[in-house]
């Protein structure tokens, strides 16, 4: 132990004898690890820690498959059924989304809900902190009972204990609180930090979601927990049998629709889509790692052959070889421990940046954290680093030759030849990791470039949006909420300065959608297929206002109304696919499928495709509607009862300041229903920024990735070229003595470097059509193996070699060769 303790006081004196040697080599290190360390975190949060409840792993997520094709949510009429017939689950419980104006003792806000059923609490196997949770009798009762979220106890109630019991206004209707739950607690899953659910409500279905015209809307969810023994597959068997049972109970109008059951576990629907996108940035940041490893173990055995003949000395005098590999494993270690607490620093500091800057696709945001797992594992990759990069200089140390060493006194000729190979190695090994990086940041950055040239169909500069949602109290009938929305055109279209207003019930590149089925006009009955397109129903000058060209026919006008005929406008995706090389204008087609008997509508206009998401999704059906003919469009009378809050978006076009129309806007607003809160204002431009940050946030750390390696890989050639340049100042003196020119000499040293860099490039294009297999699904319109993006990485490979070969190059060609000679 004793000696232990020698050699570690030893490594620490060596290393304070050399502070720039020491504080280069724990920069480099942290960086590699720091980075490493922050994308593990954001694995360990995301994907490793598991869900805020009971046994997760036995918990699932119900759908339907229609037709083959992809999963969808429930009706409500599916929610007591799952319950009263499978038999694969000890408990079910069913949610649907909501939004609340949240009132009474406060400034107004809008609010993200959850109405629930009595079972979906116990199927968690969460309990609030204060409180309890309702029961199936006050949900069945309809009693007007809420949980409260632990942010919305915190920020609002400022942790009141005697919460329970108080009421709040709830789209103006009073709620008691009766329970509040964990901090912990967030359900459903919902990507990103924004919007999440702070309400729970009982479901309470209303005679109207449960009735035969609400059969076809998948709009509700199903969570269950797996009776212990049951298998996915098996519950999915029973799915099956239950979709059978719903299809027998389906009205005569959905008898020609076919669904089958599917079952999920919870936790890979929360964050199945992301897990490719965090393996490849470990990969990725790994790869910086292992470039900093290798600078390292380049420095290090730069260390250990100047050290030679100290080296030599101490084994003439006795010393055993495995002291001296104990202390340059020491060494290593004291560098890589210090270099992993200072990225250890750094990683908190990124992950208290990105949180900020994390797309809103990323799923359990909260989770993330520098927890002690995160710590620990810091410490372990700070430890096999340290061991990793002692193995150069250790073995160099092995190796040392006692009677050559001692002959060569001061020079630093020719005895560091036999490690010449193993330094060229290391350089050969960080140009082809590097290029690896490089060719896969090229690919996203031209993926990226790809994306941003696609027209997304509408303009949305100068364009100021904003989402409401009108309370059930104040706006009870279709009728009322179709006059304040009418009101709100009005009124805003007075205002100076504004150029067209519009309402609707979704916009473009929000990845928000209502879909619907639909029957064109001709198609028999026993010919129809299911096919769904995306409708918006729109008010207003809804075209020009999002800036979408109308390529045939008219618009909508104000003589559409619900007493005239009634009319659609499709995009051109539409009327290519339903009435190829085909006049779609006159054209007629209803919603839903043939046995539902809901009134034709004729085609009037044809408009440009929109992105509904991002501009790398492909386009989509889709048809407009005028909304004073949208209930009729689907069977249902105008003026009847609401079952669900109405709501949707407001847009303007203005030449105006975005801070001006936000004022106008909100004003306007306020003349009409001075209580109701307005979300999300902002340009149109943020809204498709939002949407399209997923893809550039990828890009972004991808080149940052990249960069770093690049920047570690340039220090680590410069750093190795001009130690084995200053290893054959003996050999260039001899050169220049004998008649070289100085021009020679840098040619000599930019040829080796350049060597190095060609074979580097082979070694890395190989491994860039490996790792292409990895990066293929993250790009757009881009061939992972795209040969102009290899031929560029290639060319700055080489072409930064060089740069960093050309330093050392011109010291040598500067050497004096009398002094040169005369001091060695």
């Amino acid at each position: 132990m004793d000696a232990l303790a020698h050699d570690l006081r030893f490594a620490i004196r060596q290393l304070r004898n050399s502070p720039g040697f020491t504080l280069t080599v724990v920069l480099m290190l942290a960086l590699g690890i720091g980075a490493t360390t922050a994308i593990y975190s954001l694995i360990e949060g995301i994907l490793l820690r598991p869900l805020p409840f009971n046994n997760p792993d036995h918990l699932v997520l119900l759908g339907d498959h229609i037709g083959g094709g992809k999963t969808l949510p429930v009706t409500p009429r599916e929610i007591g059924t799952y319950s009263s017939a499978s038999s694969a689950f000890s408990s079910i419980g069913g949610f649907g989304s909501a939004s609340f104006e949240l009132s009474g003792g406060a400034t107004p806000e809008e609010v993200e809900a959850s109405r629930l059923t009595a079972g979906v609490f116990p199927t968690l196997g969460v309990q609030p902190i204060l409180g309890r949770v309702f029961t199936a009798q006050e949900e069945n009762a309809r009693q007007p009972l809420v949980l409260i979220g632990y942010a919305l106890w915190l920020n609002r109630f400022h942790r009141d204990p005697n919460v329970v019991g108080k009421s709040i206004d709830l789209d103006r209707k009073s709620y008691t609180i009766i329970g509040v739950m964990p901090r912990s607690f967030e359900f459903p899953l919902q990507p990103g930090r924004l919007n999440q659910v702070q309400l729970w409500v009982p479901m309470s279905l209303t005679p109207d979601e449960l009735s035969e015209q609400a059969a076809g809307f998948w709009g509700f969810h199903l969570v269950a927990r797996l009776k212990d023994g049951v298998t996915v597959a098996e519950a999915a068997q029973d799915a099956d049998r239950v979709a059978r049972q719903v299809m027998r109970n389906f009205p005569v109008a959905m008898s020609a629709i076919h669904i089958t059951g599917d079952v999920a576990l919870l936790k890979e629907q929360a964050v199945g889509n992301i897990r490719p996108l965090l393996r490849t940035l470990f990969v990725a940041v790994a790869v910086v790692l292992l470039i900093a490893c290798m600078n390292v173990a380049g420095l290090l055995l730069a260390r250990a052959i100047r050290r030679r003949r100290d080296y030599a000395v101490r084994l003439a005098l006795g010393a055993a070889s495995r002291i001296i590999v104990r202390e340059s494993i020491f060494e290593g270690l004291l560098l890589s421990i210090a270099g992993g607490l200072l990225g250890l620093a750094f990683a908190a500091t990124a992950i208290r940046v990105a949180l900020h800057l994390l797309p809103g696709s990323m799923p359990r945001v909260d989770s993330i954290a520098i927890d002690a797992g995160v710590v620990v594992f810091a410490l372990l990759v700070s430890v096999v680093t340290g061991a990793l990069c002692s193995v150069a200089p250790a073995f160099a140390a092995l190796r040392t030759n006692l009677t050559e060493s001692l002959k060569e006194g001061a020079r630093a000729g020719t005895g560091a030849a036999s490690h010449s190979w193993l330094r060229s190695s290391l350089v050969v090994a960080e140009i082809a990791i590097a290029l690896v990086l490089l060719t896969v940041s090229g690919a996203f950055l031209r993926s990226l470039q790809k994306m941003r040239a696609v027209d997304p169909g509408f303009r949305p500069d100068h364009v100021l949006v904003a989402e409401y949602q009108i309370p059930l109290q104040q706006y009870p009938t279709d009728a009322s909420a179709s006059t304040f929305e009418q009101a709100v055109v009005d009124h805003l279209s007075a205002k100076p300065g504004i150029i067209a207003v519009a309402t609707a019930s979704s916009l473009p590149a929000t990845g928000l959608w209502g879909g619907s089925s639909y029957t064109v006009e001709g198609v028999r009955a026993d010919a129809w297929k299911l096919q769904f397109a995306m409708f918006y129903t729109i008010r207003g000058d809804y075209f020009h206002t999002m800036g979408i060209r109308l390529l045939a026919g008219r618009e909508f006008t104000v003589n559409d109304r619900s007493d005239t005929p009634l009319v659609m406008i499709v995009n051109e995706s539409m009327a290519k696919h339903c009435w190829p090389g085909q006049q779609a204008i006159g054209k007629r087609f209803h919603a839903g499928n043939p046995k539902k008997g809901w009134p034709w509508a004729t085609v009037v206009g044809i408009v440009a495709d929109t992105k509904i998401g991002p501009r790398d999704e492909p386009d989509s059906d889709q048809w407009y509607a005028p909304a004073e003919q949208s209930n009729a469009l689907f069977g249902a009378d105008a003026s009847r009862m609401l079952s669900r809050p109405a709501g949707g978006y407001i847009g303007l076009r203005s030449a105006l300041p975005p801070e001006e129309m936000t004022q106008i806007l909100r004003s306007t607003v306020a003349e009409i229903d001075p209580v109701l809160v307005l979300q999300n204002v902002q340009p149109m431009t943020n809204v498709v920024s939002d949407i399209e940050a997923p893809r550039r946030f990828n890009t972004d750390l991808i080149s940052a990735f990249a960069a770093g390696a690049l920047l570690l890989a340039l220090t680590g050639i410069y750093a190795l070229v001009t130690f084995s340049v200053s290893l054959r100042t003996q050999e260039i003196a001899i050169r220049m003595a004998l008649g070289a020119q100085r021009g020679r000499i840098v040619r000599m040293v930019l040829t080796s470097g350049a060597k190095m860099a060609l074979i580097g490039c082979v070694i890395g294009v190989c491994g860039s059509l490996v790792v292409s297999r990895l990066v293929a699904s993250f790009l757009f319109d881009v061939s992972a193996t795209d040969p102009l993006i290899y031929l560029a990485a290639v060319m700055a490979m080489i072409l930064m070699t060089l740069v960093a070969s050309a330093l050392p190059a011109r010291r040598a060609a500067s050497v004096d060769p009398l002094n040169a000679l005369r001091s060695n």
